[in-house]
C-alpha cells in the first residue's frame, strides 16, 4: 500500500483537536509492539495515561482500547504519523490483532441517529476529567504563586511541560496551548509581571469552568473554546450564516507547539466586521492556500460559536469576476489608536483570554529615542502603542511612511500591536495593494 503524506493523515482527523493531538503523540518512546503487515496493516501499543492497544487499515477502518469516541482518536492518528515518517517496521502481527484488522467503520450512509443518553453520558465523562485536571492546575498555579517566579528563569520550559501534558490527557488540550506559551514571555521586558498576568488568567479559566453552568451561552461557548472543548464542523455550519463580499486583508503563520497556524483575517466590506480563516498543518506538510491576501470573496461565512469570536468557515461561495472594487467604496476599517483601544477593551469583555485583535491604525511611525527602547505608532494628537515587530527595528515601516499617516494592518494584543501589512490606495481604479511589513 503506497504510504501516506502527513497531509492525507491530518486530513483524516475527525476535528482540530485531534489534528493538534496526534503529533506529539508519535514519540518512539511511548510506542511498543508496534509494525505493519501485508495490504497496510498498522499495529501498536501506546502510552499515555494507560496503554491503549492500536489497529489501523489506513482509509477503511480504525480501533484503539481508548476511551475516545472519536474515529480515528488521536492514537490512531499518531500510528499513522509514525507510518508516514518511516518508523513502523514490517512484521508479523502479535496475538492481540484480529486476524482480519478491526472492524470495518460506519460509512456515512450507514451512520445511525445518534443516541442522545450516551452522548449527555460522554459529555458528562469529559466534564469531569476536565474538572479534575483543572483543579490539578489551580493547586499547580498556587504553588507558583507561593513558591516565586524566579524559578522560572533556570527551567521555564521543564517547569510547564508535566503540567501541559497531563491537561492533554484531560481533555483541556486549549489549556495545554497556553502553558507551552507561558515560556516564551521571559524574553519580554518586565517578565514576571506578564507571567503574573498569564497565571492569573489560567486561574480565572478554572473558576470560570466551575461555575459553566451558571455563565451567559456566549461567555460558556468562550471558556470552552479556550479549555479546549471540541467543536464539529457540521455543527459551525448549522449556525446562521453571514453574506457578504469578504476582503482577505492580511494573513499571519505562526508555530501552535508542534503544528504551523495560519490566520487570514477577512474583512466584511458591507457588514464591517471581521472574521478569521484558521487552518493547522505539521512542518512541511504546507498550510491552507484557498484564500490569498488581497482575494475578494463573494460568500457566505458561519462563525464559531463565544463572545468575541472571529473564527468562522465559510459556506457558499459565489462567482467574484464580475464585483467591482467599488464594494470597497468605504475604505477599510482605518482607526485612531485610541479607538482601538476602546475596541480591545471590549474584546476582553467578551472574551478575557483573548490574545489578538484585527485592527487598521492610521497613524505615524515613531522611533525610539532611544537605542533598544521599542517603537511606537502614534496618533497625530499623541495617543501611541507599542509596536511589537518581527524585527527589532521596523525601519521598513518608517521608510514606506516617508514619516507620515500611514494605515497599517495587523494584531493588536496584550503587548502591543504587531504590523503585517501596509495598505495603500493605489490608482483609483485598482484594487488596494497589501504591502508586506513584517
Amino acid at each position: 500500500m503506497e504510504v501516506w503524506s502527513r497531509a492525507q493523515v491530518l486530513a483524516a482527523a475527525p476535528d482540530d483537536a485531534s489534528r493538534r493531538a496526534a503529533p506529539p503523540l508519535t514519540a518512539t518512546r511511548i510506542w511498543s509492539e508496534s509494525g505493519r503487515g501485508p495490504g497496510g496493516l498498522l499495529w501498536g501499543r501506546c502510552r499515555g495515561s494507560a496503554t491503549y492497544a492500536v489497529v489501523v487499515d489506513p482509509g477503511r477502518s480504525y480501533a484503539c482500547s481508548c476511551p475516545s469516541r472519536k474515529s480515528p482518536c488521536k492514537h490512531a492518528l499518531a500510528l499513522l504519523l509514525r507510518w508516514t515518517d518511516g518508523l513502523v517496521a514490517p512484521g508479523e502481527p502479535p496475538a492481540w490483532v484480529p486476524a482480519a484488522g478491526p472492524a470495518r467503520g460506519r460509512t456515512a450512509d450507514e451512520e445511525r441517529v445518534p443516541d442522545a443518553d450516551a452522548a449527555a453520558a460522554r459529555a458528562a465523562e469529559r466534564r469531569a476529567k476536565v474538572d479534575a485536571g483543572l483543579d490539578e492546575l489551580d493547586r499547580w498555579l498556587q504553588d507558583q504563586v507561593r513558591t516565586g517566579l524566579s524559578v522560572w528563569e533556570r527551567r521555564a520550559w521543564t517547569h510547564v511541560e508535566g503540567v501541559a501534558a497531563r491537561m492533554v490527557d484531560a481533555q483541556a488540550p486549549g489549556v495545554a496551548g497556553m502553558l507551552r506559551g507561558l515560556p516564551g514571555l521571559l524574553a519580554r521586558d518586565a517578565w514576571p509581571e506578564h507571567l503574573l498576568d498569564a497565571l492569573a488568567g489560567l486561574h480565572l479559566l478554572v473558576v470560570a469552568h466551575r461555575g459553566l453552568d451558571r455563565l451567559p451561552d456566549d461567555l460558556a461557548a468562550t471558556v470552552r473554546s479556550r479549555v479546549g472543548y471540541p467543536v464539529a464542523k457540521a455543527a459551525v455550519l448549522a449556525r446562521p450564516s453571514v453574506s457578504d463580499h469578504w476582503w482577505a486583508v492580511g494573513a499571519v503563520d505562526s508555530i501552535d507547539g508542534r503544528l504551523e497556524t495560519r490566520r487570514v483575517w477577512l474583512w466584511g466590506t458591507r457588514t464591517r466586521s471581521w472574521a478569521m480563516l484558521l487552518s493547522f498543518a505539521v512542518p512541511g506538510a504546507g498550510l491552507d492556500e484557498s484564500v490569498e491576501v488581497g482575494e475578494l470573496l463573494d460568500a457566505e461565512v458561519h462563525r464559531y460559536p463565544g463572545g468575541g469570536e472571529h473564527r468562522v468557515l465559510l459556506g457558499e461561495q459565489r462567482p467574484v469576476e464580475d464585483t467591482p472594487w467599488p464594494t470597497l467604496e468605504r475604505g477599510w476599517p482605518a482607526e485612531p489608536v485610541a479607538a482601538a483601544e476602546h475596541r480591545w477593551a471590549a474584546q476582553v469583555a467578551a472574551d478575557p483570554w483573548a490574545n489578538r485583535m484585527p485592527t487598521v491604525l492610521r497613524a505615524v511611525p515613531v522611533p525610539p529615542a532611544r537605542a533598544g527602547e521599542p517603537w511606537h505608532l502614534a496618533d497625530r494628537d499623541g495617543p501611541a502603542v507599542r509596536l511589537v515587530a518581527a524585527v527589532a527595528e521596523p525601519w521598513p515601516l518608517l521608510a514606506a511612511s516617508g514619516g507620515d499617516v500611514v494605515d497599517v494592518f495587523g494584531e493588536w494584543g496584550p503587548a502591543g500591536f504587531t504590523p503585517v501589512r501596509l495598505l495603500d490606495a493605489g490608482a483609483e481604479t485598482d484594487a488596494p495593494r497589501l504591502l508586506a511589513v513584517a
